[in-house]
């Protein structure tokens, strides 16, 4: 997808790219050794930030998008319109881009419009591709497929 197919500035791409990368820095993962960042821009253009957490219980552990979703929705917001996402090992970096899991898809499926909702897969500031939610969850099961 093309910045232009969006609502969002690169501008605002850049600062939620640089917000994703520094929010990396703080992951804690002394298991699995990869870090991701993620950076989550509400409807009224405030950025929350998470990195993902391990335990040494695995089914504990939380993803970046998912930490920034939740720190954005237990401060009261609830819309949004994209995410940054870097991932990489803690000793090579940021090499790939990282998608998000599907329970992190599937958590932004519950707050976010998937046809206007973007997911910004970034190696740097000024590598990165942009998807929509639609395009990474299709034929999803949404709060829709319930009513």
């Amino acid at each position: 997808m093309n910045i232009k197919d969006t609502n969002l500035s690169e501008n605002t791409i850049k600062q939620l790219i640089k917000s994703a990368i520094e929010a990396r820095k703080n992951a804690y993962t002394p298991y699995l050794e990869f870090q991701t960042g993620a950076a989550i821009l509400t409807k009224e253009d405030k950025i929350f930030t998470g990195c993902n957490i391990q335990s040494a219980v695995l089914s504990p552990n939380i993803c970046a998008e998912r930490t920034a979703i939740f720190k954005a929705v237990s401060e009261g917001y609830k819309d949004f319109k994209a995410i940054a996402v870097v991932g990489g090992s803690k000793d090579k970096g940021i090499e790939d881009y990282c998608p998000p899991c599907g329970i992190c898809r599937q958590v932004m499926l519950e707050f976010c419009d998937p046809d206007t909702f973007y997911i910004i897969l970034a190696k740097s500031e000024n590598d990165f591709i942009i998807y929509s939610l639609a395009e990474l969850s299709p034929l999803s099961f949404s709060a829709k497929s319930i009513n």
